[in-house]
């Protein structure tokens, strides 16, 4: 099955706007540096997620911008709500994405900064502030990393693949057995990096990264950074992912990846 990503033509935001993605990842980066490594409270939210005063923070730099810069635009944050979100241009932020990572010291958490255009991801930034790199992907244009564009990697097979999953707790068991189903016929199978998974897929280090449960916040961004380098990134049922996806996603380098994949996922039938 292919995705298509079809509700009106998809429209490339302005080098201004682009721009201004990455200032807000910056902003939020700044936030970040200052807490990382040192001693700070961590709260746990309702779904006993933790969460600290690096996200809040980080969160109100970027909104506190997007509010004197694009005041008619919608935002969805993960930390602070939703504002306007039936405007044509929305903003979704996460701000710290992998807080068990952060409170934990390691490095591989990121920024995430998307840009919808009536609900189809069109701009996203994935930045890891401590690390120093940075992912941009825009609709119509090449993914960069640092600058430099990059590329996924032919694998059309799951048994020459690298699979990424942020953790197998993350899945219920329906899913979980889903997901063994891949796991089961890949050659390598990597756990942890949230959405650095996804950058380094599109980069060609990773072939395939199958989670659930994810948010809005979660993916879009991650969406046109991998499809700016060649890959896709769909839902289990191999739709477009938008705000009315359920949170399955499988991302994949190489569409006969993905489409063995969802076979196994359970969506497509064997043959």
């Amino acid at each position: 099955m292919t995705a298509s990503y079809n509700t009106d033509q998809p429209v490339t935001p302005s080098g201004g706007t682009v721009d201004l993605a990455c200032r807000l990842a910056d902003a939020a980066g700044s936030v970040i540096r200052r807490y990382f490594r040192t001693p700070f409270e961590v709260d746990d939210k309702p779904d006993n997620s933790p969460v600290t005063v690096a996200d809040r923070e980080a969160e109100a730099a970027i909104r506190s911008i997007l509010a004197a810069e694009r005041p008619d635009d919608g935002i969805v944050g993960e930390e602070h709500g939703t504002t306007n979100p039936d405007a044509d241009w929305l903003w979704v932020i996460d701000p710290i994405d992998g807080t068990k990572s952060f409170i934990t010291g390691r490095p591989t958490f990121g920024i995430l900064v998307a840009l919808l255009h009536r609900g189809v991801p069109v701009l996203g930034v994935i930045d890891q502030p401590i690390v120093g790199d940075r992912w941009v992907g825009v609709e119509g244009r090449p993914t960069t990393l640092n600058g430099k564009a990059v590329r996924v990697r032919a694998c059309p097979t799951l048994g020459r693949a690298t699979l990424n999953t942020t953790s197998p707790d993350l899945f219920g068991q329906h899913d979980f057995t889903a997901f063994r189903r891949v796991a089961d016929e890949v050659k390598l199978t990597m756990y942890g990096g949230d959405c650095y998974a996804y950058g380094l897929l599109a980069a060609g280090f990773v072939d395939l990264v199958v989670e659930a449960g994810l948010k809005l916040y979660d993916f879009a961004a991650l969406v046109p950074v991998v499809q700016g380098a060649g890959g896709i990134m769909t839902d289990w049922a191999g739709a477009p992912l938008g705000p009315g996806s359920d949170g399955r996603v499988l991302a994949a380098g190489d569409m006969a990846g993905h489409t063995e994949a969802l076979r196994r996922l359970g969506v497509m039938p064997f043959g």
